[in-house]
């Protein structure tokens, strides 16, 4: 009988990350500062194999221990960009959780800046993974005003899809909802999560967005999270969205 598989390793600022210390990023820079221990030695390669869930690691003397898992969406405001940090200094969505107490979180996918909505975090990388793995096709569904007057026809258009010099873009269903004048809104749905899917499928049709909205994931709405708000995901939420 041949004996278990060792356990996989981890280099030491993948490891503090996973752990929901701080992000991968800021663990590289507190490793190159000298502040990280493993087993009580001092280590300054960010890629020191760890074995998680093992090895001992410090910072700046205290020992890290898992955190407790964390899952929520937030009713993210347009103008915000999805990172932790942002070399232009613009405001990022972790605005919205200054104060909460949290502990270290990612955003589960993106939004990019000019798009509102649903967003999600959590500090649990295995189930972030199974969220976003291209062979999990969750639906995404958005709500989009776009500049002209819209109908069937275009929504079909949309449906049937468009090669663009970066590949093929289409959606997986497009429902007219309302006109307003020379604008329209759409509801759009996607099962992929392709760099600004929606906003280059409708440019290939010569129609701009003057408004997206992300309102549900999966089988989990947006619902009256008031903008710029946070609330847990409930255990349900948490196994729908991560097939637990």
């Amino acid at each position: 009988m041949r004996p278990p598989p060792p356990p996989p390793r981890a280099g030491i600022a993948r490891a503090l990350s996973k752990l929901g210390f701080c992000s991968r990023s800021q663990a590289e820079r507190l490793v190159l500062e000298g502040r990280v221990c493993l087993e009580g030695r001092p280590v300054r390669d960010p890629e020191t194999p760890t074995l998680p869930g093992r090895s001992r690691i410090t910072v700046d003397g205290l020992e890290v221990l898992a955190s407790r898992s964390v899952y929520l969406m937030l009713n993210k405001p347009r103008g915000l960009v999805t990172t932790a940090s942002d070399e232009k200094g613009r405001d990022t969505v972790f605005r919205c959780l200054t104060g909460s107490g949290l502990p270290h979180v990612s955003p589960v996918g993106r939004l990019d800046q000019a798009s509102e909505g649903l967003l999600l975090f959590t500090n649990d990388t295995v189930w972030a993974d199974r969220i976003t793995a291209p062979e999990t096709h969750l639906d995404k569904v958005y709500h989009v005003q776009v500049d002209r007057a819209a109908g069937d026809a275009f929504c079909r258009r949309l449906e049937a899809g468009t090669v663009t010099p970066e590949g093929r873009l289409s959606a997986k269903r497009v429902t007219f909802l309302r006109s307003g004048g020379k604008t329209s809104w759409l509801e759009i749905v996607l099962d992929e999560g392709r760099n600004r899917q929606i906003r280059r499928l409708l440019e290939a049709h010569e129609t701009g967005v003057l408004r997206l909205l992300r309102i549900a994931i999966g089988p989990v709405g947006l619902g009256t999270v008031p903008k710029g708000s946070w609330r847990h995901l409930t255990q349900r939420e948490v196994a729908e969205l991560g097939g637990r």
